[in-house]
């Protein structure tokens, strides 16, 4: 790529700061020294860190200063940039190319010759009662994380009012779960509401249930597939009512049930917009000569399931600024912006829960099939001390096994294991891909078959028909119609287990071979361990004996995460 510009041009405009607006700056800079570039952020901050935002809340982030990345005048003096903070656009006129903006000193009229649109997403607010009460925030902005700072200690400057003691967050998405902990990690009693069938929505519900469960040991009460219906206003304390009829005192409320698109005065402009988010072509091209749009303000299309959607990520938003700068001051050589994967990550407590490409209700969605794998490794050898399981999931297309999508859950390794799953589904790699992985090998680190290496050796037993897995929902269904054959020890098995199972140890199948026949009575055997290794094997012996068989997809530790411990029975 040549980094001479085919065109000098003289004001390139950019509405909004912070991840695609000043990657744009930042490289039109870099390309061109004569290009008069200007940004208008209708905030008080143009460059904050806005992922940090839950952490300086709970106090591990102790410097508010710690937030800001830069500041207009950091910018000016690296780059020669002329950002200007507290100014509003208010309209664009795009046949004459100029931007309507209000800020401090009145309003004016900008010219540009490239027009970026980076305005962000705002909170939604749903349709509750009373949702105006001075104790409900947001945290979006760096003032929002002071103000909920300074509630939680009460030391807002002229605030009478004590440090607040319990709280309610409304939505378990990311922001939500993060303001959840940051909440508790202060010492507050905490509710957190979800309409949801669990927290964070976006994982499949196997790796939902363990972060519920590590919320709940941090103290938080987790209440899933309720809404809040209204919010009593109080002297001291407001009350938060749920759907199920449950009242929640509160000192503070976060509303955290999603963002949308900022795009009414750009849409109002002749910008086209899809459910309120702007669209836009492989470049960042908007329907209209000149402008571009990036960042949580736009629709992306998913890489693997084709759907359109806004993915507010910051990752994808620096990309996308930084190749509509590449596009405007060097032409179609440029290189395009990438289609969503939607890879994200968050640490619960003690874990890291990580996703990557499409999740089961997208492809479901979508009409793709595919098959799904579940594993428990270690995230690093057995024998070194620390080893700790960690919950894989991973779907793959049905008939060749293309990667899909993959979530993780667990202690450490978790973000590792993404990574190399991320970049895997960018490469279209089907799953027996990853059987010839080259990865980095220390028991400190990881194992000699690394835990991406076994999920490239399961998926390849299934796409070959060496393996046939089924699956805890199933359960029901296959109680009545198949033999359940549980090959775990004896313990474990008297632990817990599932009513009506055979228990035969898998050391024992071979010589057992024909009670099990006796007791299948012609049925399908569907065999299950703890994890799924044990059953893999059992599926063996089972098949090659003319047995129609199949082993649980991740053994009973999926399936308590699936189904619960109520279904078991003991002894």
């Amino acid at each position: 790529m040549s980094v001479a510009p085919e065109q000098t041009l003289k004001n390139i405009v950019i509405v909004g700061g912070v991840a695609a607006g000043m990657s744009a700056a930042a490289r039109a800079r870099r390309l061109d020294e004569q290009a008069n570039i200007i940004v208008l952020e209708r905030g008080e901050h143009v460059s904050f860190a806005n992922c940090g935002l839950p952490y300086f809340v709970g106090g591990e982030i102790a410097d508010r200063e710690s937030l800001l990345l830069h500041t207009p005048e950091s910018l000016r003096a690296a780059l020669d940039l002329d950002v200007r903070v507290n100014h509003e656009v208010v309209g664009v006129d795009t046949a004459a190319k100029r931007v309507s903006v209000r800020g401090a000193q009145g309003a004016f009229e900008l010219p540009y010759d490239a027009l970026i649109l980076a305005p962000g997403a705002v909170a939604a607010r749903p349709p509750i009662d009373g949702l105006d009460s001075p104790r409900v925030r947001t945290l979006r902005t760096v003032a929002d994380a002071i103000a909920l700072r300074e509630r939680v200690e009460g030391s807002a400057a002229g605030s009478a009012e004590s440090p607040a003691r319990r709280a309610v967050v409304l939505g378990a998405g990311f922001i939500g779960v993060e303001a959840a902990e940051a909440l508790r990690l202060q010492g507050l009693q905490v509710d957190l509401i979800e309409f949801a069938p669990h927290v964070l929505p976006p994982l499949e519900r196997e790796i939902a249930a363990g972060v519920t469960a590590e919320l709940r040991r941090l103290g938080i009460e987790v209440r899933a597939g309720v809404a809040a219906q209204s919010i009593e206003h109080g002297v001291e304390h407001d009350v938060v009512v749920l759907s199920d009829g449950r009242r929640l005192e509160a000192d503070l409320i976060v509303l955290s049930v999603g963002v949308r698109p900022d795009t009414a005065v750009f849409e109002a402009s002749g910008v086209a917009c899809e459910r309120g988010a702007m669209v836009v072509d492989a470049h960042g091209r908007t329907n209209l000569e000149g402008v571009y749009a990036a960042g949580d303000a736009v629709i992306s299309v998913d890489r693997v399931t084709g759907i359109r959607r806004p993915v507010a990520l910051a990752g994808p938003a620096n990309r996308a600024g930084r190749q509509i700068a590449d596009h405007i001051l060097l032409g179609e050589c440029a290189r395009e912006i990438p289609t969503a994967v939607g890879t994200a990550i968050v640490r619960v407590g003690e874990l890291t829960a990580a996703m990557t490409g499409a999740n089961r209700a997208s492809l479901e969605q979508a009409g793709i099939e595919h098959e799904t794998l579940h594993l428990h490794p270690a995230q690093h050898a057995g024998y070194f001390p620390g080893a700790e399981q960690m919950a894989l999931v991973v779907h793959i297309r049905k008939g060749d096994g293309v990667l899909l999508g993959a979530q993780g859950l667990g202690k450490q390794g978790v973000d590792k294991r993404i990574d190399v799953l991320a970049t895997a589904i960018r490469a279209g790699f089907a799953v027996d891909d990853l059987i010839d992985l080259d990865l980095a090998y220390s028991p400190v680190y990881g194992s000699a078959k690394d835990p991406v290496n076994m999920i490239g050796m399961v998926g390849a037993n299934v796409i070959d028909g060496v393996l046939q897995l089924w699956y805890a929902e199933e359960w029901e269904s296959l109680r009545d119609s198949a033999l359940i054959l549980d090959v775990r020890s004896k313990a474990e098995f008297a632990a817990g287990h599932l009513p009506g199972a055979l228990h035969v140890p898998h050391t024992e199948l071979r010589g057992r071979i024909e009670e099990v026949r006796a007791a299948a009575e012609g049925r399908p055997v569907r065999a299950l361990c703890g994890s799924g290794v044990r059953s893999h094997i059992a599926n063996r012996v089972l098949s090659q004996a003319g047995f129609d068989s199949a082993s649980l997809s991740g053994g009973m530790l999926t399936l308590r995460a699936v189904l619960g411990e109520g279904i078991l029975v003991t002894g």
